[in-house]
């Protein structure tokens, strides 16, 4: 069911208002000049050549990374990878355990900061960037600003996070333009809920920092002027993560506090619905409709992110990364995404969405571009790599998704999630290969790749409050791998292992192939089902095999999991395939692979009974992107 929708006309009406927005839909995705390849950078972290790494170690201790290491030479690096955004991740201006106060930053309580560095989705200004990644911090978003205009010199685009659910709890914009209030500025605290107020309020009682668990202690223990266990917040706000407890659990989200976008306590909408029918119309039509709406019916704090939206567009940042996306109400993304396209008609627009439920909704309701495909084909993928899941399972994902697999972002690393060779997730780069062949070439969608994972980074530093296998978002740290890549600003591999140069080739090869190739902005058959289905010799539940295809070119992708044994089989083609290809039969048809680039061709034979097999022979870990 869509989120603030219901039928109200007929059955044929609603199928002839979907047939013509699926090709609205296939005309505007057949413009797109490739599939988007977006870097997903931690900004802090990127450039850092420190090597320390301390626990809780400060900034002179552990180094920071700053704007200006992201110089040309560095950009040309990423643009080689086939990168057409980079997502430069904690830019807006969050709460770190820094003196700032000569600049007329406010310090931030260790009791409600996560980490030294800070948690980059606890915002405290977002009129402003992080002091921390400035070479003057008075500077700063001047310093971004060249930054922004250094990557478009470099044929990138720029993204940044937003995080609509949740400010820093002590949010205090410095930056702010004439005429903007702070977040909670106006709010009558006297009450627990209004429209109109920015936050929820818990009536009666103070804030209490939480209870620490597991022997923690803010910046490990160390002394500081303002690490005394408490914070003053009267009356206290809800958490975050949705606590309506003055004291929130230690393993609440307690360094924020949760917006209010007009939905009351008891979980009833108090802003305008959207009409039935809504998920069929386009981001200017959603346009036109908020315009129709009174203003006084807008909750503040629909304004306020709106302004946000657009001060940064006019710096020139051509998208946003919506964090938590799902803990915001669909109607308020209508608001918000279709006065961006209105700005912007080209902005990319990514969501942290996890409710396979909610994805057409989100999309088509909240119009948003792109969601996380993690719950499904993520999931799988690592469950295959464990042994815990057959191939097979991958058809039955990307089934799931069949009309919207041009808007779910896939990924097998990103700032939330293991690296791939940490031990918990596969343990050694190339393990994980095939995943990313499969995540990268099975559908129209963009492949985002986070930095480091192309040269193997393990992620084994703890870093105080980030703990190993992730790479600390709250503490300063260098990233080993990405350092030897980087090779003190050269980006030349000139520190690397060979098996990192190896793998970073590997990755230049296949994302560059995803940026460019006809097929993939065609069509998808998955070739899993009818091999098993013929019992087809040496296909098992290791191997996955599909087509891409348009007009301009034919694609197999053939993968083998197994980390141990090779595979060797007869790959069948159906007629139904050999038919939307226009498959010639009166000759001999030849592919190649263009990810290996060995010069090596292979003949299709064509079968008796209208199919055509061609024969494949996998090492292990290997993937085969065949072309005709």
């Amino acid at each position: 069911m869509l989120i603030g929708c219901s039928p109200s006309y007929d059955t044929s009406q609603a199928q002839q208002v979907e047939a013509s927005n699926k090709q609205t839909l296939a005309q505007a995705e057949s413009s797109l000049p490739h599939k988007a390849v977006v870097y997903q950078v931690f900004t802090r972290l990127y450039g850092n050549t420190n090597t320390t790494n301390k626990p809780w170690g400060t900034i002179d201790e552990n180094g920071v990374g700053k704007f200006s290491d992201f110089t040309d030479i560095a950009l040309k690096d990423i643009k080689s990878l086939g990168v057409t955004h980079v997502w430069y991740t904690g830019v807006p201006h969050h709460a770190v355990i820094n003196d700032y106060t000569q600049i007329g930053i406010s310090n931030d309580d260790p009791d409600v900061v996560k980490g030294r560095a800070g948690s980059p989705y606890a915002v405290k200004d977002y009129y402003n960037v992080n002091p921390d990644l400035a070479d003057n911090p008075a500077n700063r978003l001047a310093e971004f600003e060249s930054l922004i205009a250094r990557t478009h010199q470099n044929g990138m685009k720029v993204l940044i996070d937003i995080v609509p659910n949740h400010v820093a709890r002590n949010y205090q914009s410095l930056s702010a333009p004439e005429g903007v209030e702070d977040f909670g500025f106006s709010d009558d605290n006297t009450v627990e809920y209004a429209k109109n107020n920015d936050f929820y309020y818990v009536i009666g009682q103070d804030f209490s920092v939480p209870d620490a668990i597991n022997g923690y202690q803010a910046l490990g223990g160390e002394a500081h002027p303002l690490s005394d266990g408490q914070f003053k917040e009267s009356p206290a706000k809800w958490t975050g993560n949705g606590s309506r407890l003055a004291k929130p659990d230690a393993n609440d989200w307690y360094e924020t506090v949760k917006i209010n976008y007009g939905v009351k306590p008891d979980g009833s909408y108090d802003f305008p619905r959207l009409p039935a029918g809504f998920e069929h119309k386009s981001a200017a039509e959603h346009y036109q409709f908020w315009q129709q709406q009174d203003a006084k019916d807008i909750p503040n704090s629909w304004r306020k992110f709106e302004h946000i939206a657009q001060y940064w567009l006019a710096k020139g940042v051509d998208g946003f990364r919506y964090d938590m996306a799902e803990m915001v109400p669909v109607e308020f993304w209508s608001y918000l995404n279709s006065h961006i396209k209105h700005a912007k008609t080209d902005a990319f627009l990514l969501a942290e969405v996890y409710n396979p439920n909610l994805y057409r909704a989100y999309i088509q309701q909240g119009k948003m571009d792109y969601l996380y495909d993690k719950v499904d084909l993520y999931d799988t993928l690592k469950a295959i790599i464990h042994d815990k899941k057959s191939t097979a399972q991958i058809a039955v994902d990307q089934a799931k998704v069949a009309d919207i697999e041009a808007h779910m972002l896939h990924f097998l690393e990103n700032h939330d999630e293991q690296r791939i060779n940490s031990p918990d997730f596969a343990g050694t780069p190339e393990a994980a290969l095939p995943a990313m062949v499969v995540s990268t070439l099975i559908s129209r969608s963009p492949t985002l790749v986070y930095f480091g994972q192309d040269v193997g980074e393990p992620a084994r530093e703890n870093g105080g409050f980030g703990q190993a296998t992730r790479t600390s978002i709250f503490d300063y740290v260098g990233v080993p791998a990405h350092q030897r890549w980087m090779n003190n600003g050269k980006f030349d591999g000139g520190q690397s292992t060979e098996q990192e140069k190896a793998l970073r080739d590997y990755y230049q090869r296949l994302l560059n192939l995803s940026h460019s190739a006809p097929a993939l902005k065609g069509e998808y058959q998955e070739l899993d089902t009818y091999q098993r289905k013929q019992n087809v010799v040496g296909y098992d539940n290791k191997v996955f095999a599909f087509s891409r295809f348009s007009e301009q070119q034919k694609m197999l992708v053939i993968s083998n999991f197994d980390q141990h044994n090779g595979k060797q089989f007869s790959l069948t083609l159906p007629q139904s395939l050999l038919k939307a290809w226009q498959f010639n039969h009166t000759e001999t048809q030849y592919m190649h692979d263009v990810l290996s680039q060995i010069q090596v061709v292979y003949p299709i034979e064509t079968q008796a009974d209208g199919t055509a097999k061609l024969e494949i022979t996998l090492a292990p870990l290997q993937s085969m992107v065949m072309v005709l």
